[in-house]
């Protein structure tokens, strides 16, 4: 017999967004039998054996510390690991000349974590029954995003504007500034920078526009920098963070070669850092502290900012350049295929125009011919708009091997022809 659940739990307990395309994956690649698949679903980071290493390094001088027992046998406070905290001033005074201090500083239980947090402390209901909008100014967004506030009717997204590049084959999703409105009913804003699934990096101008929006409205605007600078520094054109009285500039180690143990970053006003914290203590007591305590010494060290410059960045980099060049080799040119610029992230967002079925449609077709994709659909959390373009892209992971990215690839080039030219109807539109 199925539980009885309450409102939050039947919503809650829902599989959202890519959770429920990578369910039907993981049942894919345990029960198929006799059939091998080309994986470019995947979003774990590859194990890269320097970055593996440095946490091996940091566990080891960790386990011979007399910190040891202090940080996994005891409680901590809820905003964080002490020397964690410090470490974290230390290096964003230094490296962006700030003068943060210690209240300005939470670690969350991963970033999910801390957007779920902040989806539920600023959106939903006010205490005078007044619905608080979670706003996405850019969409596609991360699709996490989809299933973090317990009121989903808050969340709301905004259409972007398209521009093809010069380059042949390539596009760019810019805010579209003539739509985007900020008001009372806003309760915050999110956005991720560099963008899961797209690549995209945000200009610094639109940041600051989109921040110059929300401050007259006192609106706090959650920047996910999941993939930014300065770890893991998967930025592939050069920019500088924003920081603003509104702005909470929020980090994972995920990305940075520690998914396992869920650290969250969140850099802010204090009382909005308050607000979260309390939120927390509620919620968790506080984030796993030997996680927190292995990731202090690799920040404090160096060691971490200079890896994802050296390490990690040129590794995903190479992996984007193995995609570019396979598409432009095997892609049919007379295909509407297009690549969104690629400025950061793990990830190739490619659109198909007038793709005559669904991006669902799609993935069943290429698992059937053994390449997963993740459809992108699943990207579009908040936009209550009718757009054919929302189920005309897939997301490709730069998590594969060279020879997997091209002969995947390959695969997909062979099948998109015949897709074209069916008579197969758009489902699901």
């Amino acid at each position: 017999m199925p539980p009885s659940l309450t409102q939050f739990g039947t919503q809650m307990s829902k599989l959202t967004g890519v959770r429920a395309i990578m369910k039907d994956i993981i049942d894919t690649l345990g029960t198929t039998q006799g059939q091998s698949f080309i994986n470019l679903s995947a979003g774990n980071p590859v194990i890269l054996e320097p970055i593996a290493q440095l946490w091996r390094d940091c566990t080891a001088d960790l386990l011979s510390s007399p910190d040891y027992s202090e940080v996994v046998c005891r409680y901590g406070t809820s905003q964080g690991y002490q020397p964690l905290i410090e470490a974290i001033i230390q290096e964003f005074n230094q490296r962006y000349n700030l003068h943060l201090n210690a209240r300005q500083i939470l670690i969350t239980p991963g970033s999910q974590a801390l957007y779920f947090l902040a989806a539920n402390a600023f959106g939903g209901y006010t205490t005078e029954e007044k619905l608080k909008k979670v706003v996405l100014p850019l969409s596609p967004d991360y699709t996490g995003y989809g299933g973090v506030s317990l009121t989903p009717a808050s969340l709301l997204a905004y259409k972007p504007r398209i521009d093809l590049q010069d380059r042949k084959h390539r596009f760019k999703y810019r805010p579209d500034f003539d739509q985007l409105c900020f008001d009372s009913q806003t309760g915050c804003v999110i956005f991720s920078r560099p963008c899961n699934p797209t690549g995209n990096v945000l200009t610094d101008a639109e940041v600051r526009q989109i921040v110059n929006l929300a401050q007259p409205l006192n609106i706090p605007v959650f920047i996910d920098s999941a993939y930014g600078p300065p770890f893991p520094g998967l930025n592939y054109t050069e920019y500088q963070p924003v920081f603003a009285p509104n702005v909470i500039h929020c980090m994972s180690l995920s990305k940075a070669g520690l998914p396992g143990e869920r650290v969250g970053i969140a850099i802010g006003d204090q009382a909005i850092i308050q607000a979260l914290e309390a939120f927390q203590t509620n919620v968790c007591i506080h984030s796993g502290r030997y996680g927190q305590a292995i990731a202090t010494r690799a920040i404090k060290s160096g060691a971490l900012a200079q890896l994802s410059t050296t390490v990690i960045r040129p590794y995903y980099q190479a992996k984007l350049n193995i995609l570019e060049t396979a598409l432009e080799q095997y892609f049919p040119d007379n295909i509407p295929w297009f690549l969104h610029v690629g400025e950061g992230a793990i990830f190739g967002w490619l659109w198909f125009q007038n793709l005559p079925i669904s991006d669902w449609d799609l993935y069943q077709k290429l698992k059937a011919a053994g390449v997963l994709v993740v459809p992108g659909s699943p990207f579009f959390p908040g936009l209550q708009q009718d757009w054919q373009h929302i189920h005309e892209c897939i997301r490709i992971s730069l998590t594969a091997t060279d020879a997997e990215i091209e002969e995947g690839i390959k695969t997909i080039a062979a099948i998109l022809p015949k897709v074209y030219s069916s008579k197969e109807s758009a489902k699901d539109r």
